[in-house]
């Protein structure tokens, strides 16, 4: 990224204007180091700068003595999804969620499953253009319940999902992030304090597999899993995408599982998600449906009690039983709510038992569909 690259995105950086005449916004967290670069220190990362060169995340930059973020405001597209696709299992479910991401990613996994998003360098990606108010009228006229900020992690356009989801919550419409939770204390309070429900990826419960796959570390994740758990009211789920060889044995599975139950709660939904070969990994097969199914038990047998299994069909796998009376209230196949077995409060029809999450009356019924859409204008 050099500085013509930051310049002909089209804002005057320097000014501090968000108005939209483009695409580049002044950013807050970093700091002047003495030898005269910048760090950035929005994630762990802590990219030190000098004028002109961009962070590895490909979307934020140093430009005229200031960390900018160059895709305020441009997506890479948007998608009406089911909720139980980000995946949240206990969150308005059977409901549509608007999803939207834009360009770049702060961590660097070798089997990104986006790649074409997350790491893109092409500003091309970035087709659409949306305001925030856009975005919030969109989800309402569209009948969504919530937008998820995925598909990239919301992390790398900080500023750009704060006001999207201050924008919802003033038109009713609650925030979900799918993210890595690769992100410093500061900012992390400011975007959680904004935020309804989170999938975080705990990808690994080795930091040899976060440094060496990944290019992070596995403290600053677990950080944010206990902060989001402990000191937030952000419904959370994890999921774990399980790689044959990499982080798949059975030592591994049993230790995360165990990790959470201890730290976050046996009450926290962990999903178990099929890999297959992509980016840099393809040298190694898709996890077989019977990796996942064993991932599961192991995690339950550790006291979990609400496991699941993704990326492949498995109706008892991707199906939540009663912590109660162990019946099978909210049966899926793959996104599609086949029966709904909770009152209106969320509790067990057979033994009156809560369900933990966020319910808001009957069940949704958008299905298992996704539905690509326009929201706001083309990108120039």
């Amino acid at each position: 990224m050099t500085t013509q690259t930051l310049a002909a995105t089209g804002a005057n950086a320097g000014s501090g204007d968000l108005s939209w005449d483009g695409f580049t916004v002044p950013t807050r967290y970093w700091h002047l180091l003495e030898d005269g670069r910048i760090q950035c220190d929005l994630w762990p990362r802590a990219c030190k700068l000098r004028e002109g060169q961009g962070g590895v995340c490909f979307v934020r930059g140093r430009f005229e003595g200031q960390v900018v973020l160059t895709s305020y405001g441009r997506s890479s597209g948007f998608c009406v999804d089911p909720i139980e696709k980000k995946p949240l299992h206990h969150f308005l479910p059977g409901s549509s969620v608007l999803s939207f991401g834009t360009a770049g990613c702060n961590l660097a996994c070798r089997f990104c499953q986006n790649w074409d998003i997350t790491k893109s360098k092409e500003i091309d990606t970035l087709a659409e253009a949306a305001s925030p108010a856009d975005l919030a009228d969109s989800a309402r006229t569209l009948g969504c319940r919530s937008v998820a900020f995925t598909y990239n992690d919301p992390v790398v356009f900080h500023e750009y999902a704060l006001d999207v989801a201050d924008a919802c919550h003033d038109a009713g419409i609650r925030t979900v992030a799918v993210t890595a939770g690769y992100v410093c204390a500061a900012p992390r309070a400011e975007f959680y304090d904004r935020i309804d429900a989170a999938n975080i990826d705990l990808k690994s419960f080795s930091d040899d597999f976060y440094r060496h796959v990944c290019g992070g570390r596995l403290e600053a994740v677990k950080d944010t899993l206990r902060y989001v758990r402990h000191e937030t009211t952000v419904w959370l789920e994890i999921t774990t995408l399980v790689i044959p060889g990499l982080n798949d044995s059975d030592a591994e599975l049993s230790s995360l599982a165990s990790w959470v139950a201890s730290e976050l709660g046996t009450d926290v939904p962990l999903h178990f998600s099929g890999f297959h070969p992509d980016y840099k990994l393809l040298d190694r097969p898709a996890t077989p449906p019977s990796t996942l199914r064993r991932a599961r038990d192991l995690a339950l047998a550790a006291g979990l009690d609400y496991v699941y299994v993704g990326n492949v069909r498995d109706p008892e796998g991707s199906s939540t039983r009663c912590g109660g009376c162990g019946e099978v209230v909210i049966a899926r196949d793959w996104y599609t709510l086949r029966s709904y077995r909770l009152t209106d409060d969320a509790r067990c029809e057979i033994c009156g038992t809560r369900l933990p999450g966020v319910f808001d009356g009957p069940a949704g019924d958008w299905g298992s569909r996704s539905q690509p859409v326009r929201v706001g204008r083309r990108s120039p």
